[in-house]
């Protein structure tokens, strides 16, 4: 079954798309174009998924961010995890996450989330996080124990991890590397016209600089980043941003439609249609990037064991 993805979130509103020149958001009346459907929570594996997550006591950013896709990944029995707690220390205008005060850090978790990712039989394990400003490693030394929990229990499993700029740190991302990551994952989120209002706290030059420093670390290790579209960005932007990435070394890029989590977030301001999807993906291999997944409903980790298999 399909439904509409305002079922899907916290936002009573639904919005007419846009014209490329569109500045404003649409009405309230306005349905969603019919591209953008996924299908509903429900069945089997959602469900067993859903009780192992509660009873190991972890987050998931499917559930914390309000990701459409959350039945469809459940119910192939994917997850990314989310590591240190389910409030972050940004307020980005973007993101369904709690905002506030950090929870303390639970050093059990990478055990438990070992844990589910062997319980799941998983081949493929995506680890994320919130931003851990209050820690001088941003949290990095959680995700290399998480990763090596994962590999003791499970050594054939490739290990994904989507991170925050750590503020900068060198020193965080090279003892995240050390870890040896199958996939590192920083998310640009979109372009450096918009960063003051969607990634409060953020700074795109840092973004790519951390991203070109863990490929210097592990040339081996393929690096990854990710935009949102329909904050009132430009193509120019996006394709710009492309070769900055691609300048950075970034080697896989996923584009997807931002959808907003309630009318307190940022609005939509254009829906992005298929066919313009289909051409950053061609502009994007011309760049050489090794993967570009871009579709309205792509997110950072939406069929990452498929893609990058």
């Amino acid at each position: 079954m399909l439904v509409p993805l305002e079922q899907l979130s916290a936002s009573s509103r639904a919005q007419r798309p846009a014209g490329p020149s569109a500045q404003r958001p649409a009405g309230p009346s306005a349905q969603r174009p019919e591209w953008l459907r996924a299908p509903a929570p429900v069945g089997d594996n959602y469900r067993g998924l859903k009780d192992l997550i509660t009873r190991l006591g972890l987050h998931t950013v499917c559930e914390s961010a309000a990701c459409p896709n959350v039945g469809d990944c459940w119910n192939r029995r994917t997850a990314t995890f989310m590591i240190l707690g389910n409030v972050c220390t940004r307020r980005c205008g973007f993101c369904a996450v709690q905002k506030g005060a950090p929870l303390e850090v639970d050093m059990d978790e990478p055990r438990r989330v070992a844990e589910a990712v062997e319980a799941m039989g998983l081949k493929y394990a995506v680890i994320t996080s919130v931003n851990r400003d209050d820690r001088k490693d941003g949290g990095a030394l959680l995700f290399a124990m998480t990763i090596r929990a994962i590999r003791e229990r499970l050594p054939a499993c490739r290990v994904e991890v989507l991170v925050p700029d750590f503020q900068g740190s060198r020193e965080a991302m090279e003892l995240l590397m050390d870890a040896r990551p199958d996939v590192l994952n920083h998310n640009t989120e979109t372009v450096p016209r918009l960063y003051r209002q969607v990634r409060l706290g953020a700074s795109y030059e840092r973004s790519l600089d951390m991203l070109a420093y863990a490929k210097k670390l592990r040339p081996d290790v393929p690096t990854k980043s990710g935009l949102m579209l329909g904050l009132g960005e430009t193509m120019d932007e996006v394709k710009a941003v492309m070769r900055d990435l691609r300048a950075s070394q970034v080697d896989i890029l996923t584009l997807g439609q931002y959808l907003r989590p309630s009318p307190k977030h940022l609005p939509i301001l254009r829906y992005i249609p298929p066919e313009e999807f289909a051409e950053y993906r061609a502009a994007g291999a011309a760049l050489g990037f090794s993967h570009v997944e871009a579709g309205p409903l792509v997110r950072s980790s939406y069929h990452a064991d498929e893609a990058h298999a």
